[in-house]
């Protein structure tokens, strides 16, 4: 008996353990469903990476290199930094002097008598140049003093918009590069030290209408602006707003060019300086001006800073190029 008890009882005992076990899953599971309750967890924010500062290019120098300029008679060019966009000149005269520099096209600039040195954009690109420093000898006539010629060859398209010159006159001491320097110390992009210029530009210089009917008067031939005697004073003639706008930006490795043309008005078409400047970035957009991507794009502080009506401005079809620096 014992031998057949044994077995019975514990398969008994096998089945109550299975059951119990079978049971208590039972009322986990139950109690589980009865007491569930979904609770809010709070997903942790990935933080926005930084943006990356915009990184200013390498100051791009201008400057006249004494040991490489040939000349005669007073008149010296320098050649030697042709690749870079510019030539150099520096004269002594009593009479007065002019620059002139023929490629397809002909640019005749005012040149000191006394020595200073002049630094002149090669804008007409690749190709033969003709450069002369020329003497006033009676009213309109002037002499050949010294002239010279060179092949230029770029090393880019954007090599004179991006230095000084005597249309935007700068160095690294100029207090319109300290200003311009700041806003590139609070952008990530060229596209933000544009603007940046731009708001401070049209928010403190005003048009100065008595320095306007001198020029218009022609008692101003041959002005050239101080970029820093512009920011200072806060006013100026659209000549004065370029030539500050194209300081700020080429000291910040931004290409800008200072233009002269044409504005058509229903009175009459004005003659006037403005701004083109390039950028790779994505466009930026004010109340007057949408930007192309890799493109020129137009820029004309006067009017903006003196609440001109943007149709007045319009597509820049009622612009007409003339020259440029």
């Amino acid at each position: 008996m014992p031998l057949s008890f044994v077995p019975e009882r514990n398969s008994q005992m096998k089945l109550m353990k299975t059951m119990m076990s079978f049971f208590l899953l039972l009322c986990l599971f139950a109690c589980g469903g009865e007491s569930q309750e979904a609770i809010p967890v709070k997903e942790e924010e990935t933080p926005e990476a930084p943006k990356e500062k915009y990184k200013v290019p390498e100051f791009a120098e201008s400057v006249f290199d004494k040991d490489a300029a040939e000349g005669r008679n007073g008149a010296y060019i320098d050649l030697s930094h042709t690749s870079e966009g510019y030539v150099a000149v520096s004269a002594t005269s009593d009479q007065r002097l002019k620059f002139q520099v023929l490629t397809e096209e002909t640019y005749n600039y005012d040149l000191s008598m006394d020595g200073d040195v002049g630094i002149f954009p090669l804008q007409s690109g690749d190709g033969d140049y003709i450069f002369r420093v020329l003497k006033n000898v009676s009213e309109n006539k002037y002499a050949i003093l010294f002239e010279t010629s060179a092949t230029v060859t770029l090393a880019d398209e954007f090599q004179p918009y991006i230095r000084s010159n005597n249309y935007a006159a700068y160095s690294k001491d100029s207090e319109c590069v300290k200003l311009a320097s700041s806003f590139s110390d609070q952008s990530s992009s060229a596209v933000d030290v544009v603007k940046m210029v731009y708001d401070h530009v049209c928010a403190n210089i005003t048009y100065d209408r008595d320095k306007a009917a001198d020029a218009k008067a022609g008692s101003l031939s041959g002005y050239l602006p101080d970029p820093d005697e512009t920011l200072s004073s806060g006013k100026g003639i659209c000549f004065d707003y370029a030539s500050l706008t194209a300081a700020m930006l080429r000291s910040q490795g931004i290409p800008v060019k200072v233009i002269f043309g044409y504005v058509r008005q229903s009175s009459g078409d004005v003659y006037h300086a403005w701004n083109m400047f390039y950028t790779k970035e994505e466009g930026w957009v004010t109340v007057e001006f949408k930007t192309n991507e890799e493109d020129w794009n137009r820029i004309d502080l006067t009017f903006s800073a003196n609440g001109a009506d943007p149709t007045f401005i319009g597509d820049g079809s009622n612009y007409a190029q003339v020259y440029q620096y």
